[in-house]
């Protein structure tokens, strides 16, 4: 799995890191605000509400990922605030909180918004059971564009099977060569979201992740895993011969 890293994923993001050997944040490409990578929702008593990230972006056009910079010193404080007044009574609240008001604080040391997902996507991910590798693209000191790049990132790093958002199926069909010249099979992830208990009626899904943690704790993950998901081949034999 290679995913620009998200604020706040919601399950089916999370599900789908769950299948694969290795997640690579794409940290290394543009940043495009207002993206899942500055905001997302929780459930609140008016609804799916945004907390959005505030970060530098004036005159940085072309910065990427892990160059992006957050604006507010005082965020980590007001994002706390937004979750204890929405989540006070959820069941898991008082564990969950306690988390965060460590894992919150230490991700803004840097002032980087990569630092602050990284930290949530981890956190998210202990509670959800999710114990998949993580590494951030940067690193890998990898050149291409759109998926030439993505396909180097996988031969990178060994891989031989690429699993994506099903969203991503126009494009991957237009550079499927890049990974079938590599041996790498394209397979696409489609997720049934569940249905569980949240604060508010009627239930509303695509929430972060975070609201099913609030209301199940632990066992958030295995409402995850027993949905509905479908894992298919981008292409089969023949296809595009």
């Amino acid at each position: 799995m290679i995913s620009q890293p998200p604020f706040l994923p919601w399950l089916g993001w999370f599900d789908l890191a769950d299948q694969v050997d290795e997640l690579i944040l794409l940290d290394s490409v543009q940043f495009d605000k207002r993206s899942w990578q500055q905001r997302n929702r929780i459930r609140t008593a008016k609804g799916l509400e945004f907390i959005t990230v505030p970060v530098t972006s004036a005159g940085r056009f072309s910065q990427t990922i892990s160059e992006v910079a957050l604006a507010d010193p005082v965020f980590g404080v007001r994002l706390l605030r937004t979750l204890r007044a929405n989540y006070a009574r959820a069941p898991f609240f008082a564990p969950v909180i306690a988390e965060l008001e460590e894992v919150i604080p230490a991700s803004l040391a840097s002032g980087l918004l990569v630092d602050l997902n990284e930290a949530l996507i981890r956190f998210l991910g202990r509670w959800l059971g999710i114990s998949t590798p993580i590494q951030r693209a940067s690193t890998l000191k990898v050149a291409g564009k759109r998926g030439e790049y993505l396909a180097l990132l996988c031969q990178t790093t060994g891989a031989v099977d690429y699993l994506s958002t099903a969203g991503a199926e126009d494009y991957l069909r237009e550079d499927h060569g890049h990974f079938t010249s590599r041996g790498i099979t394209i397979w696409l992830h489609e997720y049934s979201h569940p249905v569980y208990s949240q604060l508010h009626a009627p239930f509303m899904p695509y929430a972060s992740a975070l609201d099913l943690v609030m209301m199940s704790g632990h066992s958030a993950g295995d409402i995850m895993r027993h949905t509905g998901r479908i894992l298919r081949p981008l292409y089969s034999k023949g296809l595009y011969e």
